[in-house]
């Protein structure tokens, strides 16, 4: 059965948009034309170097230093590929050359503080300012930087300071805990960290005193902490932290000429992480050319980021779609930050901060849409969005009917770009283009540059079944390494062992006849019933119609005889109670909308589901668990939104292996 067409192109949107305008640019300078996006996409993979060049050329990359070759493979796989090998630039040269009194840098507001603008002017004086302190105090080209502060307007600031003078930044969020933290920042001996008194978060503001002091004794590198007053202005400066200054103390140097430091394309940018729920933190290292490159095009052609334009990502400071959103710079598109609870003072808050902010490009988790959903909120009806163009969405698979709700209850004539990628490449592999319609739970497209395919265990290439999501040539924005990874082997074992030298990414994909995506989660988390491959989100969409429910989560359990067991855990809506007659209609939906395999052996009724603090279900450390396998060496705590949420689940296993 044909799927519903949710959004169409108009001629004018595609005719106005920045992909159309590089496809004239292919056609004056190198004479090639495409019939649909996905020639134009297919011509970018079979022509790796070339497309990528022509995205140099096209948005007139800032270099120092030319490059002599634009890609050099390895003798073997894509770990240690280099790129526009020769070349020098700077990643925030690229954001400061958009400066312009039209429009505002920032727009900034969080819970407790009313909106605000930042000009292009205040940015310059302060990112100059806190480079120059920087620089005083001994930072450097490939000094690390890490910073602890929530996402407020200093972040920013900070970020770009460090990459300004070649630093290298690295970045948690303050809902962190300390040994979290500690885990990442400790990989990397930071010379300087950013540290704030604490936060708000859902009306209350948590202190992070405590927190910050443990880290900073944990780090024996440190020879400066920068102290922002920011839940309190009037917080004193902490007394039990060595080398401690206030961030006022950093914005002296008020006619401080901006500069940049010119530095290899592969130079490292920032150390971004892993969830850490597997294992310690990985600390994924990328490139300046790498993500610049990524990020003026994804950002440009496939999110059609415009200057004076406004882009908005709900995030915090330790998820890389921070780092992503940043990117809209770039573009000259004002970024659009806000610090606090999606939900407070109700589910509503981040539209209200669009429709004041007038955003026009607006990003959230999956999760977020489906509460809203939940929470029956209507904006076409009531209080509409005129401003808003495109509405974004990652972190998790998008359930159909959310699709639906978008374009009956937010707006009918949106552009819905559900985006899938990940820390490891700071980017995107699929997501939206100007050109194509939109189907009804399908992701319009595979994005240029990169040669996604669907695979099944033996490494064929299938269309139309469920395969392994995986990336056969390499992108710029993959990692140049994992820091302090000896001979790559976090690296390689994260991504090149089921498929030799293809990255093979962990989820599961379906590529329809129309080139069109859909994901149905995580690979590590699949389930399997009779031999039948499963995606988790397919359960979750037909589980979590059902009003009774808040949230679920389910796993399948490989047991020593070949069978499988397959537990559903849901959260119930206040004062239901999980009754024989609501397991059985969970059962029947699942069965009417899917197949007999997605009913589940049991129900089971819990509080919560456990999450890591980016939001995403923790499937496999509770299949782990239920499958009776020691976690507590192998998963951080403090990486999880909600870690008591686990006891559940080792109780569950000890009452069932008596």
């Amino acid at each position: 059965m044909s799927k519903a067409i949710l959004w169409q192109p108009s001629n004018s949107f595609t005719a106005d948009s920045n992909l159309k305008d590089y496809e004239k640019w292919l056609s004056q300078h190198l004479n090639i034309q495409f019939d649909s996006y996905e020639s134009l996409r297919q011509w970018s993979v079979d022509n790796i170097a070339l497309f990528w060049e022509t995205i140099w050329q096209y948005y007139n990359v800032i270099a120092h230093n030319s490059y002599d070759k634009v890609v050099q493979l390895p003798s073997e796989g894509m770990i240690g590929t280099e790129w526009f090998k020769g070349s020098t630039l700077n990643y925030t040269e690229h954001i400061f050359r958009n400066a312009t009194a039209a429009a505002p840098a920032i727009v900034f507001q969080s819970e407790q503080e009313a909106l605000q603008e930042i000009s292009w002017q205040q940015l310059n004086e302060q990112v100059a300012s806190l480079a120059a302190y920087l620089k005083s105090n001994g930072v450097g080209r490939g000094d690390r930087v890490a910073s602890f502060l929530p996402n407020i307007p200093e972040a920013i600031i900070a970020f770009l300071a460090t990459n300004s003078i070649g630093a290298i930044w690295s970045s948690c969020s303050p809902d962190f805990g300390a040994e979290s933290v500690i885990d990442r920042f400790s990989q990397i001996a930071p010379k300087v960290i950013f540290i704030a008194d604490g936060y708000f978060y859902n009306g209350k503001t948590f202190s992070k005193a405590d927190a910050n002091q443990a880290i900073c004794e944990a780090l024996p590198s440190l020879n400066k902490v920068i102290f922002l007053p920011y839940t309190d202005k009037n917080s004193p400066i902490p007394k039990n932290i060595e080398h401690v200054v206030l961030w006022e103390d950093t914005q002296q140097a008020k006619d401080q000429p901006l500069q940049f430091e010119a530095v290899p394309f592969d130079h490292p940018l920032w150390v971004l992480y892993s969830s850490g729920t597997t294992g310690k933190p990985k600390a994924i290292t990328h490139s300046n050319g790498g993500n610049l490159i990524e990020h003026l095009k994804v950002l440009g052609l496939h999110q059609n980021c415009k200057p004076q334009e406004r882009f908005f990502w709900y995030s915090t400071t330790g998820w890389m779609m921070w780092n992503y959103s940043l990117a809209a710079l770039l573009h000259g598109t004002t970024v659009c930050i806000y610090d606090g609870s999606a939900g407070y003072p109700d589910i509503a808050a981040l539209w209200k901060f669009a429709r004041d902010a007038k955003i026009n490009h607006f990003g959230a988790g999956a999760s977020f849409y489906i509460a809203c959903m939940k929470a029956e909120l209507n904006f076409i009806k009531d209080n509409p969005l005129p401003n808003l163009k495109s509405i974004g969405s990652t972190g998790s698979p998008l359930p159909p009917e959310a699709w639906q709700w978008i374009y009956d209850s937010v707006k009918k004539d949106v552009w819905l770009i559900s985006l899938s990628g990940g820390t490891d490449v700071c980017s995107g592999f699929v997501g939206g283009n100007p050109y194509d319609v939109l189907y009804k739970g399908e992701i319009q497209c595979r994005l240029l540059g990169c040669d996604l395919q669907a695979w099944d265990e033996n490494g064929n290439s299938v269309v139309k079944e469920l395969g392994e999501m995986v990336i056969t040539q390499p992108m710029p924005s993959m990692p140049i390494y994992f820091w302090n990874d000896e001979n790559n082997e976090r690296y390689r074992s994260s991504y090149f062992e089921m498929y030799p030298n293809v990255w093979r990414h962990g989820d599961w994909i379906k590529i329809t006849d129309r080139n069109t995506l859909i994901i149905f989660g995580r690979s590590d988390a699949t389930l399997n019933r009779g031999g039948v491959r499963i995606g988790t989100s397919e359960v979750y969409s037909g589980v979590e119609k059902n009003e009774s429910v808040k949230d679920s989560l389910v796993v399948c359990i490989d047991k020593e005889d070949g069978s499988h067991y397959m537990p559903l855990f849901v959260v119930l809506q206040e004062g239901v109670s999980l009754t024989d007659e609501l397991k059985k209609q969970i059962g029947q939906n699942l069965r009417a909308q899917f197949s007999p395999r997605h009913v589940p052996d049991e129900i089971f009724s819990i509080n919560e589901v456990p999450y890591t603090i980016s939001g995403k279900k923790m499937e496999t450390p509770v299949k782990k668990i239920l499958s009776g396998i020691d976690i507590s060496n192998s998963i951080s705590k403090d990486a999880m939104k909600n870690p008591k949420s686990l006891d559940y689940f080792t109780k569950l296993y000890a009452s069932q292996a008596k």
